[in-house]
């Protein structure tokens, strides 16, 4: 068994050289999750695509991400968190610098789904790395700094990713992340620390990640295509069901499975997975859709786009602390219940977005209304889901949910072009997209309805003296944050 690496203060030089290396990971994977949306539909004109395209730019992504994020992180605890980290922002960068030169639609949503490999073995460990190198004293200052330096980059991203649209060009959104792998992983190399799990054994569950992925995949073809009336429609559809119910076989007839059914005893972690799919299906398909209708309906330039959605990102960079207290006060029922409404209001709100649209009196109140519902309501779910287990399977915990809100988001981009009644071309017609856009925000804030109701219906307040989770700065647009596996009980040997 390989000696636990020393604790590295915070305040020393390789401390401070660790929180940058985690920095510079995790900004690769948040920035793109934050800036592709707005290019978007210079993408689409550039390679002559229709929506289906633009759809699959977004989901290839989420495909490989939410099917493998899990095993990234599995894979770190066994054979070297910063060896997989590394792995992870090499692959990242690679898929980047190939969507960069994507000559066609092909290439690029191929190389969307290398990058989704990536991010699923780099976003575990950004995390991890602090987890498992940092001196525990410090470890909640790191994981403080780290989160709100993540914070300023969610806020920045939409900004910067509008500004390279509009310059350089759409391509550059991609090849950022070229430089910053290039930095990062000097720096991890040279001063972070390895550090595994020596509990970390077993077989891993390469079939239950290989049955997740493709059920996800072949359902989100069948939506995609479903306009095409191609005869591989209800094939992929029938079969993305087929499998996902073997997913579940698998999973209950493993001795060491993925996603252990039995953390679903729980009912209030059950309950508040189930917010999560309405929550972040909602979010999905608003911000796929919301940048398109800002630049193709009400005439703005990419870059202004981007900014119109910073006052979500602000707020919640803001306020989110004081959201997680208060949800300690008073329990996690209201703000699970009240942050979906007000987020639906913020949707709904959008539908006052047309062409020539004001931002101060059209947009604005819209994205405050928005923000104050995510702020009211992320940092609150996220401790909800890890108080509702065991602390040693906070990390286990957090990773499901995580990849159950990326799952939702991609479903969501896949259905609602589909549900609203939205043409391959919309995009390229103001009056058409406007159309399917007033018909899709409904859709959306109906979805948020539900997840209100079920979450005042199944989430219960703790009983006083419970243990709660400790919630930190938060911007989670696209998904909950994931939360490093704590200190975990020993467990028998073999």
């Amino acid at each position: 068994m390989t000696a636990p690496a020393p604790a590295v203060p915070l305040a020393s030089a390789r401390g401070r050289w660790i929180l940058l290396t985690t920095v510079l990971g995790s900004s690769m994977a948040l920035l793109d999750s934050t800036v592709v949306n707005v290019a978007l539909p210079r993408i689409g004109l550039d390679l002559d695509a229709d929506l289906a395209v633009l759809q699959w730019t977004v989901n290839a992504y989420l495909v490989t991400l939410a099917g493998l994020i899990l095993v990234g992180g599995a894979l770190g605890d066994r054979y070297g968190r910063r060896r997989i980290f590394v792995l992870g922002v090499v692959w990242f960068a690679a898929g980047s610098l190939l969507c960069g030169i994507a000559p066609n639609a092909g290439v690029l949503i191929a190389a969307r789904a290398l990058q989704g490999v990536g991010g699923a073995l780099l976003t575990p460990g950004s995390l991890a790395l602090i987890q498992g190198s940092i001196h525990p004293d410090d470890r909640a200052r790191a994981v403080g700094l780290w989160s709100g330096f993540g914070g300023v980059g969610a806020a920045v991203g939409p900004f910067l990713g509008g500004w390279l649209v509009d310059g350089p060009g759409w391509r550059w959104v991609f090849l950022l992340n070229v430089p910053l792998a290039a930095l990062c992983v000097p720096v991890a190399l040279r001063h972070v620390p390895e550090s595994r799990d020596p509990l970390a054994r077993g077989r891993f569950d390469v079939a239950g990640a290989a049955l997740g992925a493709a059920a996800l995949a072949l359902i989100t073809y069948a939506l995609i295509e479903a306009r095409s009336g191609s005869v591989f429609v209800p094939v992929a559809a029938v079969g993305g069901l087929l499998l996902g119910v073997a997913f579940v076989y698998v999973e209950r007839r493993r001795p060491d499975p993925m996603v252990p059914p039995d953390i679903f005893a729980s009912r209030q972690f059950t309950a508040v997975n189930l917010v999560t799919l309405c929550v972040y299906a909602a979010f999905g398909g608003f911000f796929f859709l919301v940048v398109l209708q800002l630049q193709v309906v009400a005439g703005y330039s990419a870059l202004g786009a981007g900014a119109a959605l910073l006052p979500t990102t602000v707020l919640m960079l803001l306020l989110s602390a004081r959201s997680a207290a208060l949800g300690e006060r008073i329990g996690p029922r209201i703000p699970l219940t009240v942050g979906p409404l007000l987020c639906a209001a913020g949707m709904l709100l959008m539908l006052r977005v047309g062409p020539d649209a004001s931002y101060v009196r059209d947009v604005l109140p819209a994205m405050v209304v928005m923000g104050s519902g995510m702020t009211a309501l992320v940092a609150p779910l996220t401790a909800t889901v890890l108080s509702s287990v065991d602390p040693g399977r906070a990390g286990l915990a957090s990773g499901i949910n995580n990849a159950a809100a990326r799952a939702a988001g991609l479903l969501a981009v896949a259905a609602l072009p589909l549900l609203s009644g939205m043409d391959p071309d919309a995009y390229l017609s103001a009056d058409a997209f406007d159309a399917a856009f007033d018909r899709a925000m409904p859709w959306c804030a109906g979805v948020l309805v539900v997840g209100a109701a079920l979450a005042w219906t199944t989430v219960r307040t703790p009983a006083p003296g419970a243990p709660h989770a400790q919630c930190r700065t938060q911007c989670a647009v696209c998904a909950p944050p994931l939360e490093p596996p704590g200190d975990r009980p020993a467990r028998p040997p073999a």
